[in-house]
């Protein structure tokens, strides 16, 4: 397959270049994901510049590109139905201020206890899910249907036959022909921008027709006008009818062709790219309803910048910082929210493509920002990226999904524990059907509690008598998994009258394991009997408290372990 691991020296031309073609990649991502969240599309590229800018700037992970995602579009769009972008604007900005909290905290460093396994579940799920969206832009006449499950409309569309979708396929499959044979001649231009030149070239100049980004733009923005509005009406009229009318009235509404001068524009509050503080009610009311999109968004996007961050740090052999990247995340979100744009977080494709054509500073990132920058504010070039056929970005996107898929996991059913590859299915399908954080949460939950089974089967003890002295050499470790295999090791009833409990090749985790040594304790202390405990951790003697009056500890040679250290960035 393709080798992502390429080891490339920074170098200017490839920089500019790499930043170049994301730019080109990043808008129809940018509007695509600003329709699914029912926003306007410039809603959607000025988050990309504002995101993509201020993270490359200052954030942990040069070479990372990030902007408007499908993983945190998903969760806006009930919301901004139900609440207005206003309220949007305002859970972007407390999602950024709630990310800065969190790198501030160095909460970021804990992305690395993130099992392996959960990590190929994440990629192997973003990828179908970037693969999955490429397949709706192969849909031809979009139109307004009613969903009686759910009493909403819906945009829906046909698959493209006969010539147009030849063309399609051939486009795509010429697009993805010169990203993969290119670099085998020369790599002196990133082969993802000579095909999107190419393909570009081939549509405008030859018989050849495809849907270009400016026929997919009007197209989204006219059916999306009509859904609302008929959206609008529907709501005004299903008050007055019975609820046996509500469905077909819905269908007929739906059916109807409206001329497009007949829709009024949509109205909108601000304009976006510009600064101005969301305009929403100061009070508690207010700050509950953002408060748990704005954890939600803050959640999603931390956990798919910082996991994409771990992997172009193995592609890349180098090490990006999580709590910087927290940080640049959070101050991306804010100033986003305060400008008018639906916030964003790092793009596992883009960052590929990035890393693909060469980019590994933060200069390419800059680069992409600053180009996107001057689409959105030049006409001229806003025409040019306008006239790029969809299918050349299809195949892009197409080669992306090939390089992110991790094949070799494919491989490993029979070679890894059946739990890990139960992980990597579990995480892989969750990111397709409900999303990021829910699959990474599962992931972890489903990793933890088969560790904590099989750490419980290693607590064991060493029984050596001497005297009138029993020691127990305790070996494996004692946490909230193992309590109930520890206290079976013991016989206070049997055991002499002096008893030694020797920790120097066990390791003592929780509160649980303290109290299981306290209540063992307590049951030789019933029966008139001395414990010893060696070779604890002082942090284990200061939380045993509650047994000083019955607990005889040896203090020499102890050992000083921490459980925890603030030193991992």
């Amino acid at each position: 397959m393709i080798d992502l691991i390429i080891r490339r020296q920074k170098n200017l031309k490839n920089e500019l270049l790499s930043g170049l073609t994301v730019a080109l990649a990043l808008v129809p991502e940018a509007i695509a994901f600003a329709f699914v969240a029912g926003v306007d599309p410039s809603v959607g590229l000025w988050a990309a510049v504002f995101v993509g800018f201020i993270t490359s700037f200052i954030g942990g992970r040069p070479g990372m590109i990030s902007g408007a995602t499908g993983a945190m579009a998903v969760v806006m769009t009930g919301f901004v139905v139900l609440y207005g972008l206003e309220y949007l604007f305002a859970a972007v900005v407390l999602c950024g201020i709630i990310q800065m909290l969190c790198g501030v905290l160095r909460i970021g460093k804990f992305v690395r206890l993130l099992p392996h396994s959960v990590m190929l579940g994440f990629v192997n799920g973003l990828a179908i899910v970037i693969g999955k969206a490429q397949f709706s832009q192969l849909k031809e006449n979009q139109h307004v249907v009613y969903n009686a499950a759910r009493e909403t409309f819906e945009v829906a569309g046909q698959w493209m036959t006969g010539p147009a979708l030849l063309v399609t396929i051939g486009l795509i499959l010429l697009t993805m022909g010169i990203i993969y044979f290119l670099p085998k001649l020369t790599k002196a231009i990133p082969g993802t921008l000579v095909g999107i030149v190419v393909v570009t070239l081939l549509v405008q100049f030859t018989p050849l027709k495809a849907v270009t980004v400016n026929d997919f733009v009007e197209t989204k923005n006219a059916v999306v006008q009509e859904k609302n509005y008929k959206t609008e009406l529907f709501e005004q009229r299903k008050g007055d009818m019975k609820v046996s009318q509500v469905q077909t009235e819905g269908q007929e509404l739906a059916a109807a062709k409206l001329d497009m001068k007949e829709i009024p524009p949509t109205e909108q509050t601000r304009k976006a790219g510009w600064f101005q503080i969301p305009k929403i009610p100061v009070s508690l009311k207010s700050f509950g309803i953002i408060l748990g999109l704005a954890v939600t968004l803050a959640a999603i996007g931390l956990i798919e910048s910082l996991m994409t961050l771990t992997l172009i740090d193995e592609l890349t052999e180098t090490r990006g910082n999580g709590n910087r990247e927290c940080v640049g995340q959070g101050l991306g979100n804010i100033v986003s929210g305060l400008f008018g744009s639906m916030g964003g977080c790092a793009m596992i494709g883009q960052s590929m493509i990035n890393i693909r054509s060469g980019g590994r500073s933060r200069l390419s990132g800059i680069i992409a920002a600053a180009v996107l920058l001057c689409i959105i504010l030049s006409s001229t070039l806003g025409k040019c990226v306008g006239m790029i056929p969809v299918a050349a970005l299809i195949g892009v996107m197409f080669i992306v999904v090939i390089a992110t898929f991790e094949w070799t996991s494919l491989r490993l059913w029979n070679q890894i524990p059946k739990s890990d590859m139960f992980v990597i299915v579990v995480v892989s399908a969750m990111t397709v059907i409900f999303d990021l954080a829910i699959a990474v949460i599962a992931g972890v939950v489903i990793s933890a509690l088969v560790f904590a089974w099989n750490k419980s089967k290693t607590i064991n003890a060493k029984i050596i008598d001497e005297d009138e002295k029993r020691t127990y050499v305790i070996r494996g470790s004692l946490f909230f998994g193992a309590v109930t295999s520890f206290k079976e090791l013991f016989t206070p009833t049997e055991d002499p009258h002096d008893v030694v409990l020797e920790f120097r090749n066990a390791r003592v985790y929780d509160h649980s394991a303290l109290e299981a040594i306290n209540n063992i304790c307590e049951k030789y202390h019933e029966l008139g009997k001395t414990v010893r405990l060696k070779h604890l951790s002082k942090e284990c003697q200061a939380l045993l408290n509650n047994a000083d009056s019955i607990i005889e500890v040896d203090l020499m040679d102890d050992p000083d372990y921490h459980l925890a250290v603030n030193k991992i960035k």
